[in-house]
């Protein structure tokens, strides 16, 4: 993640029990009590947003998502199994087993087979010079966020931005809406006027989604080098936001229509920034 108590911070051992190293998984450790630090660590992980920050960690779900994680080059702490099941290829991490109604417990999903992981977040590069950008301010459905970073990641936008009050992009929801796009998607948290500064550094322009007059048609703005902004899909952009916009653009829907979900929005937007780059 990009804050910096998160980038600084390495996670704490459990409190409460001694630090155990983590076995290979032919001769993994069982745990069979919910008390246990490290279930409820797992437990904290997948309810506490402060937690995941405060921890610099995020839980993931299931074998696909192990896949791709391991796929990606994902830093990886531990992994905890369901019950005896085979652990098959295993990253040379700690591996866990926990008995089945541990599992249940500690998963933020209902009877997942498993297995749960936990992954270190990473900071954005600073050296990092993007020239497609999608920022979503406010945009509070973890799914909406999820599905916006599994496109940028499929049409190459390589950076997606999150101001004021979005989904925490690791909450549970998001990364399984994500599918895996957060082992290879650059991501940012900031500000306002952060982004803006960064932007002139840049030298892209801010372009704001936005039921405006004076908005103009997106085909009709050049996208090839751009930073795009789409808001909640019930109260738009701020105006703080739009007051800061070099334009500010438009889809064009049948008239009546009602404005797109923001998710949708925000794919079309940058399916435009890929086709206009060729």
């Amino acid at each position: 993640l990009l804050r910096d108590d998160m980038i600084k911070r390495k996670p704490a051992p459990p409190a409460g029990e001694e630090e155990r190293t983590g076995v290979s998984p032919f001769s993994m450790e069982t745990i069979t009590s919910r008390k246990n630090s490290r279930v409820q660590a797992l437990r904290a992980l997948g309810r506490n947003n402060a937690y995941r920050r405060e921890q610099g960690l995020f839980l993931c779900d299931g074998e696909k998502l192990l896949s791709e994680a391991l796929a990606n080059g994902a830093d990886i702490a531990e992994i905890y199994l369901r019950g005896a099941k085979p652990a098959g290829n295993m990253p040379e991490v700690p591996v866990y087993s926990l008995s089945e109604d541990v599992f249940d417990y500690a998963s933020p999903l209902e009877h997942s087979p498993g297995p749960l992981f936990t992954v270190r977040a990473k900071p954005l590069p600073e050296r990092v010079r993007p020239e497609r950008v999608i920022v979503l301010e406010n945009v509070q459905d973890p799914g909406n966020v999820g599905t916006v970073l599994r496109t940028a990641a499929a049409l190459g936008t390589e950076l997606v931005v999150l101001l004021g009050d979005c989904a925490d992009p690791y909450n549970p929801k998001t990364v399984r809406a994500a599918m895996g796009a957060l082992f290879r998607q650059r991501l940012w948290e900031t500000d306002l006027s952060m982004l803006c500064a960064k932007l002139r550094e840049w030298e892209l322009p801010l372009c704001g989604a936005a039921l405006r007059a004076e908005s103009v048609d997106v085909k009709c703005v050049s996208l090839r080098r751009a930073a795009i902004a789409v808001g909640n899909e019930g109260r738009g952009l701020t105006e703080a936001l739009l007051e800061k916009c070099d334009t500010k653009i438009i889809l064009p829907m049948t008239p009546g229509s009602e404005s797109l979900n923001a998710a949708v929005a925000a794919s079309i937007l940058m399916w435009e920034m890929w086709t206009q780059r060729g």
